[in-house]
Formats: C-alpha cells, sequence, structure tokens
C-alpha cells in the first residue's frame, strides 16, 4: 500500500491513522503545485483530482479523499472508532462534519484578501467551538482516538500555524494528539521526505 502525501496538507490525517492501524504502508510525496511525484512521474496519472490524500492498494486501485481513507483504515482497526451499534456512523458523521464544516473553508480562507478573509476566519473558528467540549474529555469520543481525532488534529493545528485564535480547549488538544508516538513518527517521516525533495 502506498499513502501520497503533501506536507502541510490534511493527508497527514491518513499517515497518523495507518501508523495507529498498524497497517504496512509506503508514503510517497506530492507537488500540489505541479502535480509530480517527488521520485518522478505524473501524480496526476494516480489521482485524476490531483489532491492529496490517496491510498494506492497492492492491486493498483486508489482510494481518494479523507473521509474515506480514515473509514476504510477505522474498518481495519475497530479501535479507532467509537465502540456499540452506531459506531461506525458515529465516525462517519465526525468526519463528513470536519470535511464539510471545517476543512472545506481553508482553501476559502487561504485565497482572500486578510480583510475578505475576517468572516471566513469566524466561521472556522466558530465550528472549532462548537467541537471543543467533545475533545475536553481527551479525544472526540471519550478516552481513546479515534481516526477522527487524526482528521481534527491536522485541522486545528493548521488553524493554529496560521494564528486563528482556536480556545484553550483545543490548543490543549493539539497539543496532547501531537504527542503521540505515531504523530511525531508520521511529522518525522514527511519532514524527511520534505528535505530530501
Amino acid at each position: 500500500m502506498k499513502l501520497f502525501f503533501a506536507p502541510g496538507f490534511s493527508s497527514l490525517a491518513d499517515h497518523i491513522a495507518l501508523l495507529e492501524a498498524g497497517l504496512p504502508f509506503e508514503i510517497a510525496q506530492v507537488d500540489i503545485e505541479s502535480k509530480q511525484l517527488a521520485g518522478g512521474g505524473d501524480y496526476l496519472a494516480v489521482n485524476p483530482k490531483g489532491q492529496v490524500p490517496a491510498l494506492m492498494f497492492d492491486d493498483g486501485k486508489v482510494l481518494t479523499e479523507n473521509v474515506a481513507i480514515l473509514a476504510w483504515v477505522a474498518d481495519r482497526a475497530p479501535h479507532l472508532a467509537p465502540p456499540g451499534d452506531l459506531g461506525r456512523y458515529r465516525l462517519l458523521e465526525m468526519l463528513g462534519f470536519i470535511a464539510s464544516e471545517i476543512h472545506k473553508r481553508f482553501p476559502i480562507y487561504l485565497s482572500l484578501a486578510e480583510d475578505a478573509g475576517e468572516a471566513v476566519a469566524r466561521d472556522i473558528v466558530g465550528w472549532f467551538d462548537f467541537i471543543a467540549p467533545s475533545v475536553e474529555r481527551g479525544h472526540l469520543f471519550g478516552e481513546a482516538f479515534s481516526a477522527a481525532d487524526a482528521y481534527l488534529f491536522v485541522m486545528a493545528r493548521g488553524a493554529l500555524q496560521l494564528g486563528l485564535p482556536l480556545g484553550q480547549p483545543l490548543q490543549d488538544y493539539v497539543a496532547r494528539i501531537e504527542a503521540r508516538p505515531t504523530v511525531q513518527l508520521a511529522l518525522s517521516r514527511e519532514a524527511a521526505l520534505a528535505r530530501v525533495a
């Protein structure tokens, strides 16, 4: 299996989840601007959307989009989804929420002039405020880390790096998740490849 990623992009969530699941995989860096692979090759031949993440299976099939990849990982590592009859659907619900209410606003925010982006920034912070009570318990679904935590962590970390004023619960959450060994490993692996490219 091979995960196609770009440094600083949401594909970090999939990298973390795959490590948490203990699944064997390789990583391949994508230049989002040129759509080229770091080792050579046209990324559009892998994923015609030209975006990351993409997960290529050993048979050559490709799965794209964070929601789909993170759900696939959790299906293979049930400890990455909440328990119970609705556990899988609670995970999909949270992944869909993060993708549609938080993640989708980042490209809009980054494309606007500073004064024009203020309203979008308020929307982003508002949705983080909405979800903050959930992470005060440790993780989104309580004490156990889930695939959705990998996604929320990447979004919240990115918001803080952009200087968005997230509340203390989200700041503590980011620090707590970033301390996980799998997160540290994913960050170091991606940084090492980025230095080589």
